[in-house]
């Protein structure tokens, strides 16, 4: 399990899952996060939810979504065993879900192919966001000596300084995981013609902009 989930402290995924299902079960978390993550994005985003933008959106983004490569992608193929919703916000989340996973898995292909561990990733993210590691939230609960001994590491193969933050190397390491990164997750969208992707992004750029507007 940790394995698929390499870029989560060691052994915490194993140790929340069976006390998840004994909760409550895979079929029914499913239909709740469906529906609650559905719910909540056609709260965002108001009377965009119910236009006929949305409707391509989702019908483009979902073609896209259902149609990229699944070798070495463990959890994208998980995700693509699930059944597409057909309410259009729900069919659009699931969509950028599954979108959002193929990257990931090619993130964690990336960051492979440049000999990045699952906590190292974290540290790299943190200090791109100008936050040391020990303050950014998917480390900061880690044990002292443990991040201490991650960031020890990076800086012993020149990607840290001595004050915590990127070296050059550091850096440059960073963009190309990010670029990689981008090059991998493309095969997704070769479904799409160029004007389909032209209107992808044309039909996201007002949902996404009122999924983050911050309120009042």
């Amino acid at each position: 399990m940790h394995a698929v989930f390499y870029n989560f402290a060691d052994g915490e995924v194993a140790r929340h899952i069976p006390w998840v299902w004994g909760k409550i079960t895979p079929q029914e978390a499913i239909a709740v996060r469906e529906r609650g993550s559905a719910a909540a994005l056609r709260q965002r985003i108001g009377q965009l939810a119910d236009s006929p933008g949305l409707v391509r959106a989702a019908d483009l983004a979902t073609r896209a979504a259902v149609s990229a490569p699944t070798a070495g992608r463990a959890l994208y193929a998980g995700l693509r065993a699930l059944d597409v919703p057909e309410e259009p916000v729900a069919r659009l989340w699931h969509a950028a879900t599954l979108l959002r996973e193929h990257r990931g898995d090619g993130h964690n292909a990336a960051l492979l192919a440049h000999g990045i561990g699952g906590t190292e990733a974290h540290v790299l993210l943190a200090l791109s966001l100008g936050m040391r590691a020990e303050e950014f939230g998917r480390t900061h609960h880690l044990p002292t000596a443990q991040l201490a001994g991650v960031v020890d590491g990076l800086r012993r193969r020149g990607l840290v300084d001595a004050a915590g933050g990127f070296t050059d190397a550091g850096r440059q390491t960073k963009e190309r995981i990010e670029a990689l990164t981008d090059e991998l997750a493309a095969p997704a969208y070769d479904v799409l013609t160029p004007d389909e992707i032209d209107e992808l992004i044309a039909g996201l750029e007002p949902i996404a902009a009122a999924a983050q507007e911050v309120d009042d």
